[in-house]
């Protein structure tokens, strides 16, 4: 669809270089401008504009093309309509997305020209937060960017490639007026801060504070392993199964068991003349990891050791499943039957695996409880007392009391996560002088970095400044990152 229109003559345009009013006719030209669509069909608008002398002879333009406000933009072949409209599709959708909503509007244009609208389209002007966000993000690959938040409004500022103290500097130099900077633990950010604004308080979040700890707890409880089945209940002799010797005899005669017996004396043989696990690794052509696990084990059964089976929908019936097959009934097609006219839903297969042991001469393998995890102890140590479950509650003492390492590392995090709730850095000194006492190697390197930082520290236990604007903005980069399928750079992802 086309409309065709002109401009009137005789009425004044302003010089676009000057602004200076002319009537002064030079001439006629066409332009064609594509529009919104109108009732869903594409609108060409054919516009005939004058071409005017300016009358200023200062002016270095002779002649100058007018332009209709709401209608022509200089050097545009689209109205600003649908100019705007190319501009919200390419923020939202970028190119390959953008053009195909575009397509959807029937207006015709390449993912190119929806970028290269994009990349036009003019950053707000950037005014110096009072209170300044700085955390960092993953770019693409082993490639860290920066990222500035005003963290009054939690709008993201700027954005840079690599972590670089320089930088960030000179960036608070050319804008200052920064009072609060809230960052996480890292040296290269406290040292552009105080290069850049050595004015401005700085703010450890408390967020990545008790992401430190955390980690260092679950470093002290993967280092006391063999403590962490301490903290299941204890089983009587009547209750233990008689068959534990059994077991191993069979896992022994396994092709994995010889395995897992060969690896372990090789391992323990090795290590115990003296050398590095690094040394032992390359030796045996194993990774480090699983010569560290070998030389950590007692025996070879602990590595050997399968992880206790999930509960299932057939363990209510394993009972009625024993009587039978003692009663002389070894189809497991005639017993899956038989449970299935007591309610049971599951497949004939699971029935099959469940009664394999028992022909065997081995017993029903039934569901046990595992030991915990590091991290999941870690997650039990963390967790606030009046949060944690029942079964955490009765666990975790068993744990505490067994583990006079992990019991320390329990009141050290306690103390800490008191300051945090009451808001009080008086005790931060003396926390950490009895974290680099303690005599647990993570917790004493903890109380050395947080000793280096100990005034931004406290600025963070005492202050409501954090870094969750900085988080959530990550948040957003890292989306519009998977929407043009990782292969934004930084001024695209500044853009957008």
């Amino acid at each position: 669809m086309a409309v065709r229109a002109r401009t009137r003559s005789g009425e004044p345009a302003g010089c676009t270089g000057c602004g200076q009013l002319s009537e002064w006719c030079h001439s006629r030209y066409a332009r064609r401008l594509a529009d919104v669509t109108l009732a869903g069909r594409p609108l060409r608008i054919d516009l005939s504009v004058r071409r005017l002398y300016c009358e200023n002879t200062t002016c270095p333009k002779a002649t100058f093309a007018e332009q209709v406000p709401g209608l022509t933009m200089r050097y545009q072949r689209r109205t600003p309509r649908l100019q705007s409209l190319v501009e919200d599709v390419g923020v939202v959708l970028v190119g390959r997305g953008g053009s195909r909503m575009l397509r959807i509007l029937n207006i015709r244009l390449s993912r190119v020209a929806v970028l290269s609208q994009l990349m036009r389209v003019p950053l707000p002007p950037l005014v110096t937060p009072r209170v300044l966000g700085v955390d960092d993000f993953a770019l693409y690959g082993g490639t860290y960017g920066t990222l500035l938040v005003d963290a009054t409004t939690r709008l993201p500022l700027t954005l840079w490639e690599k972590r670089d103290a320089e930088q960030l500097g000179h960036w608070l130099r050319e804008h200052p007026g920064v009072e609060v900077a809230c960052r996480d633990g890292s040296l290269t950010y406290r040292q552009g801060i105080t290069a850049g604004a050595p004015e401005a308080v700085q703010v450890s979040d408390r967020f990545h504070l008790w992401q430190g700890i955390s980690r260092r707890v679950q470093d002290i409880a993967s280092t006391h392993r063999g403590c962490l089945p301490a903290a299941l209940p204890t089983v009587s002799e009547d209750d233990r199964p008689p068959i534990e010797e059994t077991t191993e005899n069979a896992a022994a005669a396994s092709r994995a068991g010889r395995h897992a017996q060969s690896l372990f004396e090789a391992v323990q043989a090795l290590t115990r003349s003296g050398r590095s696990h690094s040394s032992v690794a390359r030796a045996l052509g194993l990774d480090r990891r699983t010569v560290g696990k070998y030389a950590r084990a007692r025996t070879w059964q602990e590595v050997m050791r399968r992880p206790p089976r999930k509960p299932s929908t057939l363990d209510p019936y394993l009972d009625y499943l024993r009587q039978r097959w003692d009663e002389g009934q070894h189809s497991a097609k005639i017993l899956h039957e038989e449970l299935q006219a007591k309610g049971y839903l599951g497949h004939y297969q699971r029935v099959k695996m469940a009664v394999a042991p028992l022909r065997r001469g081995l017993p029903i393998d039934e569901p046990r409880e595992r030991p915990p995890s590091p991290r999941e102890a870690a997650r039990w140590i963390t967790t606030h007392p009046h949060r944690r479950s029942p079964h955490i509650n009765e666990r975790l003492p068993r744990l505490l009391e067994h583990c006079p390492e992990l019991k320390l590392t329990h009141d050290l995090v306690r103390r800490f996560a008191t300051m945090v709730d009451n808001r009080d850095a008086a005790p931060l000194p003396g926390w950490l002088s009895d974290l680099a006492s303690s005599g647990l190697a993570p917790l004493a390197g903890l109380a050395g970095a947080l000793h280096e930082d100990r005034h931004a520290v406290a600025q963070g236990i005492t202050t409501s400044y954090n870094s969750g604007g900085n988080e959530g903005r990550i948040i957003d980069v890292k989306l519009q990152k998977r929407i043009m399928a990782g292969r934004a750079g930084i001024r695209l992802l500044s853009g957008r």
